[in-house]
């Protein structure tokens, strides 16, 4: 089984990455669930959302404390509790930042992606809250091979609310252009 767990701040669409990597993973194929966990219910609160994915069904259904792979929407939750811990130790970790992946203090697989840039380059959102859910799906499709770049743009494009082309583009730009920190 793969354990994905997002980290980001109310309304920057960590649940829908999460309800979206899950219909990826289930047009492959493959068994897939994806839940949500609010603190406060409001914009910009801490809020994290799960996805597991396996080859067969799934009968876990607790938060993700072991996961493989941590999505980090916004870089100013990782100064707020610690949403590295029980990362496994082969495990991946994807920033939305431009900066190099070595920056990362972290012992697993680093990644970065400037999904904000992306996220206004293709007219999601605006600058003070851009729409960067969906190229983070784009790009953690990329560093884990979890699922194909095909499956995560359709799965953008079938599960975006609105504009659904520029969110499906959004994802091919961040599997194209992350950053990863080894050699794949």
């Amino acid at each position: 089984m793969f354990e994905v767990r997002f980290h980001g701040r109310g309304g920057q669409g960590a649940v829908t990455a999460s309800e979206i990597l899950a219909h990826a993973a289930f047009n492959e194929g493959k068994y897939a669930v994806s839940f949500p966990f609010f603190g406060t219910e409001r914009r910009g609160a801490p809020v994290t959302a799960f996805t597991r994915i396996d080859d067969g069904p799934i009968l876990i259904k607790t938060q993700i404390y072991n996961p493989d792979a941590v999505v980090i929407l916004d870089p100013y939750v990782m100064t707020r509790g610690d949403v590295l811990s029980g990362i496994k130790n082969e495990g991946y970790l994807l920033v939305n930042t431009p900066q190099d992946p070595a920056r990362l203090g972290s012992e697993s697989k680093k990644a970065t992606v400037d999904a904000t840039s992306i996220a206004i380059a293709r007219g999601l959102g605006d600058r003070t809250n851009p729409i960067i859910n969906t190229s983070m799906i784009g790009a953690l499709a990329r560093i884990t091979g979890l699922i194909d770049r095909e499956s995560a743009i359709d799965a953008v494009r079938e599960l975006s609310p609105r504009k659904k082309e520029e969110n499906a583009m959004a994802a091919a730009d961040a599997y194209d252009s992350v950053r990863m920190g080894w050699v794949r």
